[in-house]
C-alpha cells in the first residue's frame, strides 16, 4: 500500500507537468495536435532518449511487438485518422494524448476506448517503467540524495522524482515524468488505490461505474469531480448530503493536491474550461498553478461559461478545506508555515490545521506582530483572501448557517462579493448581536483581514475606487490607512453612496474585533496585554465580548498620571482615531449597540441620519436602562474632554475652527478647550446651522451631569464633593456653587469656600448658560407653554427666547413670570450674565467700559448712553434695560443700595402690598420721586433718583407708572411725538400741554407729578433746560444745580425787568408758571406736609416765605397791642376781687383762674 501511495503521488504530479507540454503546443495541440517544434527539435537532438521512450512503448504494448503502433490498430485506425494529425501517428504517446484530449463533440469507438485503457494500464504496471526512469533521469537521481537512496523495483524511485519534480532540470526526465502523469490522470481507475478506497462512495453518490469500458474516457474526470462535489456538500451540510468515508476523503484531497500544479490534470476542470482558458489565459503558461489563478481571477467575467465557473468554484472550495490543493500557495508559504509552526499545533485536529483559514490566521498574526513573512507568501495570501471575500460559497460555515438570510434577502447577488456584503447589511440594519450566521461572517472577516488591505474586498474596492482616487490619492495603494481615509470622508461631498454603504457594512464587523484594525493592533497590543490582560493574535479560542478590548483601551486613553495606568502615546493616538470614526455611526460601537439595543428601538427608531442615534440616546439619558445609561454617559464624558471624537460636529464646524480655534484644535490634548472655543464663537458669521445645532446639543447634554463638562469637572470636582454632595445635574451644581460664592462675598468671608480655579470655571459656565434658555432647565420647563404661545417663531440661541419672554412679561403665566423676574434680578446684579446686552454692546463695552468692573458694566453703559460714539443698537438695548430697572427698584442694585434707608421710611405702604417675584410697576420709584420733589431724601438716594428723573424726562418709556396710567391718552393725544421716537422729552411735553384734555384721573395725576418734580430741578424738564441753557450759563452760572436753585434763579430773572432772557426760555418759563398754577388748582395740598413741600419746591418760594414772615410779624404786633389793653382790664378785676371774700385762690382752673367758694 505504501508503494501505491508513492506511485500515486508520482503519477498525479506527473500529470501537472504534462499540462506544460500541452500549453507549449498552443491551443490546437491541447486537443491532440502534437505539432510542437520544441519537442521535435529535442527529439532530433537526442535520438537515444527517444529510442528509450519508444522502447518503453513497445514493451508495454498489447502485442509486445517492437514496431507496434496505436494508429495501425484496427480498433482505433479510423478514429486516429479522423481526429489526430498525420505527423503524430508514429508516436503512440502523441496519439494517446490526442484521443483523450479530444473535443466534447467528437466520439471514439468503444473498442478503441478499451484498447487505450489496456495500453495505459500495461504501461503503468510494466517493470521497465522504473528502468527507463533510471536511464532517462540518471543525472537527476544522482543530484537528489533522497531519490538515489530509494529501494529499486517497488516504484519508490519514480514517486521520489515526482515529489522533487520542481528540481528536475533534465529535459528528457521532465518530459518522461510529464507524459506518464498525463496518462495516469486521464482515468481515476489507473491511480493506485483510488478505486479501492472510493468504490463504495462512487456507487453511493452515483458518480459513475468502475466497470471497464462502461464510461468513455471523458467521464472518468467526472467521477472525481462528482466525488469532490460530494465532499463539498458534506462540508456545507447541504440537505440530503452523504458522508464520504475518511479514506476516500483523503484520496480525493490527495488527487486534488497532486493536480494543483497543472490544470490539465484536473480532467473535469480541464474539459469544462478549455475554451475559457483560450479566451482569458491564452498567454498564461501551464504549471505551478498559474492557469488556475488566471481562471480564478476571471471567474466573474460575463463571458465566463457557467460550466467553468462551477468547476472553478469546486476547486476553490477544496482549497478552502486544504491549502495544499493550491500549489502556488503551498509552495510560497511552506518556509513561513514551518518557521511560525502553523502546521505543528498538536492540539489542533489535522483537518482543521490544513484549512486555508487556519493558515491565513496564523500567518496574518505573524505579520501583525511585526514578524517577517516572505513577500511571495504574502502575495499568495492576498490572492486567496480576496478569493474568499468574493465568493461566500467558499466558506462552508456561511453556506450552512446563512441559507435563510441569503434566500430571503440576498438571492441572486453572488457576483463579486455582493452576497457577503448583503449579509453584512442585513445584520447591520437589524442590529442582531448573536447567531451562527453572524459568527460565520465575523470568522470570515478575521480570516481574510480586509482591514489590512482594502483591495481584498472587491465589492468595496470597486465601489470606492473614485473616492480613493480623489480623497485618498496621497496614501500608498493597499495601505491600511486607506480605510481610515475613507472613514474620514464619510458623509462628505467626496463620498459616493455605494462606497458609503459598502464601507459601513465592512466596518460594522471590523469594529467588533480590535485585531482587525492592523494599525491599532500594532500600536496597542502591548498596552492591551498590560492593561486589559489580552493574549496573542493566534489565541482565537479565548472568548471576549465584541468590543471588550477596545472599550478597555479607550477607558484608559484619557487618564491622567494621578488616575493610574495610561496608554502609550502611539496607542492613545490610534484609540482616538477609532473613536472619531465610530462616532459617525452608533452601530460601529459594539458595546454601545449591545447595551442600548432596546433603548435605540424605543426612543430612536426614527433617527436615521448620521450621528442622530447617539444624540437621541443622550437626549433621553434619564430614560435609558442603567447599562445603556452608563455606556452613553462614559462616551459623553470622553467627548467633553476630546470633542474631536464627534467627527461630524468637527466637520460641520471647520470654518469656525479655522478662523477662531485653530490653535486649540491643533493641540494633541484637547481637555475641553475646543468646545469652549466653539461656544465662545457660537454666533460668529462663519458659524453655520449644523455647527450651531451640534454645539448647542452638546451644551444641553452637559446640563444633565456636571461630569459631561470636562473643564468644570476637573476644576470643581473637590468643591462639588465638599459643598454639593449628591447633586448630579450640572445646572444644580452651578446654582449650588454660585450661591455659596455669593453668600461668602456678601458676608465678606476672608477664605471663600469655593476654590479660585473653580470660581473661574464657574463663571465660564454661568456665562455659557445665559446664551440659551434650554441651558437653564428649570426656567425652560416653567416657561415652555409661554414660549409656544408668545415666542413660537423665535429661534433658540443668542438668548432670543429669553429676550422674547422679557418683552412679553406682562402676559406670562405666574410661574414663568416669577422665573423671568428672578433671572432679570440676577442679570441686573451681574450684567455680564445678560447675554443679549453683552453681545449687542460688545464693542461699546470695549470703547467705554474696558476698565470697569463686570458688576458695573450696565451703569457704565448708561452713563455713556448719549455719547455721539454710542452704537444705536447698543443704545436701544441699554434703554430696554433701563425700562426694566425702573419697573422695580429691586432690579436696580445701585438704587437699591443708595435708597436702602429711604424706601422703608417713605414707601413702606407699597412694600406691604408687594408680592415676591412680581414687579411693583415703578410704584416705589414713583414714591421716591415725590419725596425727591419734597427734598426729603438722603443725598445718595437723591442722586440716584435725580438720574432716573432726568432719564425718564427724556423718554417716557422709562416711567412705568406714566406708561401704565396713560396707555390710552398717549396714543390719542401725542401720536406724532411717539412716532418721532426722538427721546427728547416731547411726549411728556405733549402731555403737559394737553393736561386739560386728559380724562383719565390716574394719567392726569402722573402728569401733575411730573410738573411737581420739574420744580425741584430744571434738569428734570429737558425741554425747559434746552430752551434756557444759555440763560442758565449767563444768569445762574454760580448757582449749583439741585433743590430747585437754578429754577428759582430763572424765575427771579424772569421777574427782574433788568434781565433780558432768551425769547424761547422766557416763553417756556411763562408756560411752566401757568402749568404750575393750574396744577395747584386741580391738585391742592392734601395736608400740611404736602403744603410745606409745595412751598419749598415752588420757584416763588422766597416771595411766599417773605409774605408769610410779614403776616407773622403783623400778627405779633397786633398781639402786643391787644395784650396791653387786656392787661389793664385784668388788673382792675383783681383789685375788685380783693374786696369780695367769696373769691378764694384754692385751685386753678384750666385758664389759670382759681374759683373761691
Amino acid at each position: 500500500m505504501a508503494a501505491c501511495r508513492r506511485v500515486q503521488r508520482l503519477l498525479l504530479l506527473l500529470i501537472f507537468i504534462s499540462g506544460s507540454i500541452c500549453s507549449a503546443r498552443g491551443a490546437k495541440s491541447v486537443h491532440g495536435d502534437s505539432d510542437n517544434p520544441a519537442d521535435n527539435s529535442e527529439r532530433g537532438k537526442n535520438p537515444a532518449g527517444e529510442a528509450k521512450v519508444m522502447a518503453l512503448e513497445g514493451a508495454s504494448s498489447v502485442r509486445r511487438s517492437g514496431g507496434w503502433k496505436l494508429a495501425e490498430e484496427a480498433a482505433c485506425r479510423e478514429d486516429v485518422s479522423r481526429i489526430c494529425p498525420k505527423h503524430s501517428w508514429n508516436n503512440n504517446l502523441a496519439v494517446l494524448e490526442c484521443l483523450q484530449d479530444r473535443k466534447d463533440d467528437t466520439e471514439i469507438g468503444a473498442d478503441c476506448n478499451h484498447l487505450l485503457w489496456n495500453y495505459k494500464l500495461n504501461l503503468t504496471t510494466d517493470p521497465k517503467f522504473e528502468s527507463v526512469a533510471i536511464e532517462v533521469c540518471k543525472t537527476t537521481i544522482n543530484g537528489i540524495k533522497e531519490c538515489a537512496a530509494e529501494e529499486r523495483g517497488k516504484g519508490y524511485l519514480v514517486s521520489c522524482l515526482v515529489d522533487h519534480r520542481t528540481n528536475i532540470s533534465e529535459y528528457q526526465c521532465n518530459q518522461y515524468i510529464t507524459k506518464m502523469t498525463s496518462i495516469v490522470f486521464s482515468d481515476y481507475r489507473l491511480i493506485c488505490g483510488f478505486m479501492d478506497k472510493c468504490k463504495e462512495d462512487i456507487n453511493k453518490l452515483h458518480c459513475g461505474s468502475v466497470n471497464t469500458g462502461e464510461k468513455d474516457i471523458h467521464s472518468q474526470g467526472e467521477v472525481i469531480s462528482c466525488l469532490e462535489k460530494g465532499l463539498v456538500s458534506e462540508a456545507e451540510e447541504q440537505p440530503g448530503h452523504y458522508t464520504i468515508r475518511e479514506d476516500c476523503k483523503k484520496a480525493i484531497m490527495r488527487v486534488a493536491e497532486l493536480s494543483s500544479d497543472d490544470f490539465h490534470l484536473d480532467r473535469h476542470l480541464y474539459f469544462s474550461c478549455r475554451e475559457d482558458r483560450e479566451r482569458f489565459c491564452e498567454n498564461t503558461p501551464a504549471g505551478e498553478g498559474k492557469v488556475y489563478k488566471c481562471l480564478f481571477n476571471h471567474k466573474y467575467e460575463e463571458s465566463m461559461s457557467d460550466k467553468c465557473k462551477d468547476a472553478l468554484s469546486t476547486r476553490q472550495k477544496l482549497i478552502a478545506q486544504d491549502y495544499k490543493v493550491s500549489y502556488s500557495l503551498a509552495k510560497a508559504c511552506k518556509p513561513d508555515l514551518r518557521k511560525y509552526r502553523c502546521n505543528m499545533d498538536t492540539a489542533m485536529p489535522r483537518a482543521r490545521e490544513a484549512k486555508l483559514s487556519y493558515l491565513l490566521l496564523c500567518l496574518e498574526a505573524a505579520v501583525h506582530r511585526g514578524q517577517t513573512v516572505s513577500g511571495e507568501c504574502q502575495g499568495e495570501m492576498l490572492d486567496y483572501r480576496r478569493m474568499l471575500m468574493e465568493d461566500y460559497s467558499l466558506s462552508p460555515e456561511i453556506v450552512l448557517h446563512c441559507r435563510g438570510e441569503i434566500d430571503t434577502h440576498c438571492s441572486g447577488l453572488h457576483h463579486k462579493g455582493r452576497t457577503l456584503h448583503c449579509l453584512m447589511r442585513v445584520f447591520r440594519d437589524k442590529a442582531i448581536m448573536e447567531g451562527h450566521c453572524q459568527k460565520a461572517i465575523q470568522t470570515l472577516i478575521q480570516e481574510t483581514d480586509p482591514g489590512a488591505d482594502y483591495r481584498i474586498d472587491r465589492a468595496l474596492n470597486e465601489a470606492c475606487e473614485s473616492v480613493i482616487q480623489t480623497a485618498c490619492k496621497h496614501i500608498r495603494n493597499g495601505d491600511p490607512m486607506i480605510l481610515s481615509c475613507l472613514m474620514e470622508h464619510l458623509y462628505t461631498d467626496k463620498m459616493v453612496e455605494d462606497c458609503e454603504h459598502r464601507l459601513l457594512e465592512l466596518q460594522y464587523f471590523i469594529s467588533r474585533d480590535w485585531k482587525l484594525d492592523p494599525i491599532l493592533y500594532k500600536k496597542c497590543q502591548n498596552d492591551a496585554a498590560r492593561i486589559c490582560h489580552t493574549h496573542g493574535w493566534n489565541e482565537t479560542s479565548e472568548f471576549m465580548p465584541p468590543g471588550a478590548v477596545f472599550s478597555c483601551l479607550y477607558r484608559h486613553a484619557y487618564r491622567t498620571e494621578m488616575q493610574g495606568r495610561r496608554l502609550s502615546r502611539d496607542c492613545k493616538t490610534e484609540v482616538q482615531r477609532i473613536l472619531h470614526q465610530r462616532a459617525l455611526d452608533v452601530k460601529l460601537d459594539p458595546e454601545l449597540q449591545q447595551r442600548c439595543m432596546t433603548d435605540l428601538g424605543k426612543w430612536c427608531s426614527e433617527k436615521t441620519e448620521p450621528g442622530q442615534e447617539l444624540d437621541c440616546l443622550q437626549d433621553h439619558l434619564e430614560d435609558l436602562v442603567p447599562n445603556c445609561r452608563d455606556v452613553v454617559g462614559n462616551l459623553t464624558e470622553l467627548e467633553s474632554e476630546d470633542i474631536q471624537i464627534e467627527a461630524l460636529l468637527i466637520r460641520a464646524c471647520e470654518p469656525v475652527i479655522q478662523s477662531y480655534c485653530h490653535d486649540v484644535a491643533d493641540n494633541q490634548i484637547d481637555t475641553g478647550d475646543l468646545m469652549e472655543c466653539l461656544v465662545a464663537n457660537k454666533h460668529q458669521k462663519e458659524m453655520n446651522e449644523k455647527c450651531t445645532v451640534g454645539v448647542t446639543h452638546f451644551q444641553l447634554i452637559q446640563m444633565k451631569d456636571f461630569r459631561f463638562s470636562y473643564k468644570f469637572k476637573m476644576a470643581c470636582k473637590e468643591d462639588v464633593l465638599k459643598l454639593c454632595p449628591n447633586i448630579k445635574k450640572k445646572v444644580d451644581v452651578v446654582i449650588c456653587l454660585s450661591t455659596t460664592v455669593r453668600n461668602d462675598t456678601l458676608q465678606e468671608v476672608k477664605d471663600q469656600r469655593v476654590s479660585m480655579k473653580c470660581r473661574k470655571q464657574l463663571r465660564v459656565e454661568e456665562l455659557e448658560m445665559s446664551e440659551d434658555i434650554r441651558l437653564e432647565p428649570d426656567l425652560y420647563e416653567s416657561c415652555r407653554q409661554d414660549i409656544k404661545q408668545h415666542c413660537q417663531n423665535v429661534v433658540f440661541g443668542n438668548a432670543q427666547v429669553i429676550e422674547c419672554l422679557k418683552e412679553s412679561k406682562k402676559h406670562l403665566t405666574p410661574q414663568c413670570h416669577q422665573k423671568v423676574f428672578r433671572l432679570q434680578e440676577t442679570e441686573m446684579m451681574d450684567p455680564e450674565l445678560d447675554f443679549q446686552l453683552m453681545r449687542v454692546c460688545k464693542q461699546m463695552i470695549r470703547r467705554f467700559c474696558s476698565d470697569t468692573d463686570a458688576k458695573n458694566l450696565l451703569q457704565c453703559l448708561k452713563q455713556n448712553k448719549n455719547s455721539e460714539l454710542m452704537d444705536p443698537k447698543c443704545k436701544q438695548m441699554i434703554t430696554k434695560r433701563q425700562i426694566t430697572q425702573n419697573t422695580d427698584y429691586r432690579l436696580n442694585p445701585v438704587l437699591r443700595k443708595a435708597c436702602k434707608a429711604d424706601i422703608p421710611k417713605f414707601c413702606q405702604n407699597i412694600l406691604n402690598k408687594a408680592r415676591d417675584d412680581n414687579e411693583l410697576e415703578g410704584q416705589v420709584i414713583s414714591c421716591l420721586k415725590l419725596k425727591y420733589a419734597d427734598q426729603r431724601l438722603s443725598p445718595d438716594c437723591e442722586g440716584q433718583i435725580s438720574v432716573i428723573l432726568q432719564e425718564s424726562a427724556l423718554d417716557y418709556r422709562l416711567d412705568p407708572q406714566l406708561q401704565l396710567q396713560c396707555s390710552e391718552e398717549i396714543p390719542r393725544l401725542c401720536a406724532e411725538e411717539v412716532a418721532a421716537q426722538e427721546q427728547t422729552g416731547q411726549v411728556e411735553e405733549c402731555l403737559k400741554y394737553n393736561l386739560l384734555k386728559i380724562s383719565h384721573e390716574g394719567c392726569k395725576k402722573e402728569v401733575l407729578n411730573i410738573l411737581k418734580e420739574s420744580k425741584a430741578d430744571i434738569f428734570v424738564d429737558p425741554v425747559l433746560h434746552t430752551a434756557c441753557a444759555l440763560d442758565i450759563k449767563h444768569q445762574c452760572a454760580a448757582i449749583p444745580p439741585g433743590r430747585g436753585r437754578q429754577m428759582s434763579c430763572l424765575m427771579e430773572a424772569l421777574q427782574d425787568k433788568r434781565v433780558r432772557l432768551q425769547p424761547e426760555c422766557k416763553k417756556r418759563l411763562q408756560d411752566r408758571i401757568d402749568m404750575w398754577s393750574y396744577a395747584a388748582k386741580v391738585a391742592p395740598a392734601e395736608g400740611f406736609s404736602d403744603l410745606a413741600g409745595q412751598v419749598f419746591t415752588s420757584p416763588a418760594k422766597t416771595y411766599i416765605l417773605s409774605m408769610l414772615a410779614m403776616c407773622v410779624a403783623l400778627l405779633f404786633l397786633m398781639g402786643l397791642l391787644c395784650g396791653r389793653i387786656t392787661k389793664r382790664v385784668t388788673q382792675e378785676l383783681k383789685d375788685r376781687s380783693l374786696d369780695q371774700p367769696w373769691v378764694a385762690p384754692i385751685s386753678k382752673n384750666r385758664k389759670g383762674y382759681i374759683p373761691i367758694h
